[in-house]
C-alpha cells in the first residue's frame, strides 16, 4: 500500500517552527489533556504527515498556512491511499493542533475550521434523548430490590458508556467513590479507567448497601457488583431483555439496547463540546476513528436544531 511505504518515511531537517510548535503541543496533550501516551503518539503521527504536505508545497511553517490553500490537504492523503476512516482521523489530529495554537494565542483564528473529513458512509446508531432515559429510569419500580439494582445499571450505563460486558462483570473492587472512577477491563482484557458522575455512584451504593448486603450470593461472584435473584452474576442476554422491557414501560418506541446508552453518554458529550479525544480515551476505542461516529451525530443534531428553532427554517 502507498500509505504504507509513506509512514516509513524519515522528515528530514523540520524547521524550528515546526519542533517548538509540536514540542509544546504534546506538553499540552500530556499535562492539561492527560491522554495516553498511544493518544499522543497518534497526534503526532498526524501531524508529521501534514507538515510532509507542507513541505512538499515549499513551506516550513505552520502558522502561515491559510484556509484556501489547506483545502488541498485531504485530496493529498487521500492520492496517498489512506482509507476514508484514515483520513478523517488525520484531518482531526490537524484541526486539534491548530485549535491548540490559537488557544495559546499563536494565530488569531485556525486555518482548519472548514477543513472537512471524507464522508465515511458509516450507519449512525440509534441514541436517546435525555428524556427519554429520564423517562425509562422513571419508570422503574423502585420498591424491589431489583428495581434499585436496574436503576443502578442504567444510571452506570449512561453515566460511564460502558460496554454491557464491562456492566456485567464490574466488581466491587473495582469501584473508587473518592477518585470517581471505575476501574474497567474492556476488549482484549485491556484496562482502562472511566470516570463516573456522582448520581451514578449514589445509586451503587444505594444498591450495594441496601439490596446486595441481603442476596445470597454465590461464591464465584462475591466480588461481582450486579447480581441476579440467585446470587450469580448477570448475563449480558438479561440486561438486553431488561432494557427492551424498560424501554417498553416508559413509552420508547426506538429499537434500543444496553450499547444504545453507551452511543448516547458519548453522543451527549460530544454534543456539549466534549474533545473527541476525551471521548475515546473514556470509550476505551483503539482508534479515533472509531469514535468519529459521533461528530456527523453531532452535525445531524445541529442542524435538527436549526430546522426546529431559527425563525428562517421553514
Amino acid at each position: 500500500m502507498r500509505h504504507e511505504q509513506f509512514s516509513k518515511t524519515h522528515m528530514t531537517n523540520p524547521s524550528s517552527v515546526w519542533i517548538s510548535a509540536k514540542q509544546r503541543f504534546k506538553q499540552y496533550l500530556q499535562l492539561e489533556r492527560s491522554l495516553s501516551i498511544n493518544s499522543v503518539e497518534a497526534y503526532l503521527s498526524d501531524l508529521e504527515k501534514y507538515q510532509l504536505w507542507m513541505e512538499s508545497l515549499g513551506f516550513d511553517n505552520p502558522l502561515l498556512m491559510d484556509q484556501k490553500r489547506i483545502q488541498l490537504f485531504p485530496q493529498w492523503i487521500s492520492d496517498l491511499g489512506f482509507q476514508a476512516t484514515s483520513q478523517a482521523r488525520i484531518i482531526s489530529g490537524v484541526r486539534a493542533f491548530y485549535k491548540f495554537l490559537v488557544m495559546e494565542d499563536s494565530l488569531l483564528e485556525s486555518p482548519a475550521d472548514f477543513l472537512e473529513p471524507p464522508k465515511t458512509g458509516r450507519k449512525l446508531p440509534v441514541v436517546l434523548s435525555e428524556q427519554e432515559i429520564d423517562a425509562m429510569i422513571g419508570a422503574i419500580d423502585r420498591s424491589t430490590g431489583e428495581g434499585e439494582r436496574n436503576v443502578a445499571m442504567l444510571e452506570t450505563l449512561y453515566s460511564s458508556g460502558l460496554r454491557v460486558s464491562e456492566l456485567v462483570g464490574l466488581k466491587l473492587t473495582q469501584i473508587h467513590p473518592q477518585e470517581g472512577f471505575l476501574q474497567v477491563i474492556g476488549k482484549g482484557n485491556k484496562e482502562r479507567l472511566v470516570p463516573v458522575g456522582a448520581r451514578a455512584l449514589k445509586h451503587i451504593r444505594l444498591y450495594v448497601d441496601q439490596v446486595r448486603v441481603h442476596v445470597n450470593i454465590q461464591a464465584a461472584h462475591r466480588d461481582v457488583v450486579f447480581l441476579s435473584k440467585r446470587g450469580g452474576a448477570l448475563s449480558r442476554q438479561s440486561v438486553f431483555l431488561l432494557i427492551k422491557a424498560m424501554a417498553l414501560k416508559a413509552g420508547v418506541r426506538k429499537n434500543i439496547s444496553p450499547h444504545t446508552f453507551r452511543h448516547s453518554f458519548a453522543t451527549h458529550l460530544v454534543e456539549a463540546g466534549a474533545d473527541l479525544r476525551a471521548v475515546q480515551e473514556m470509550l476505551g476505542h483503539e482508534s479515533i476513528t472509531t469514535t468519529e461516529i459521533y461528530t456527523h451525530l453531532d452535525r445531524n443534531y445541529l442542524a435538527d436544531t436549526l430546522l426546529k428553532y431559527h425563525p428562517r427554517s421553514s
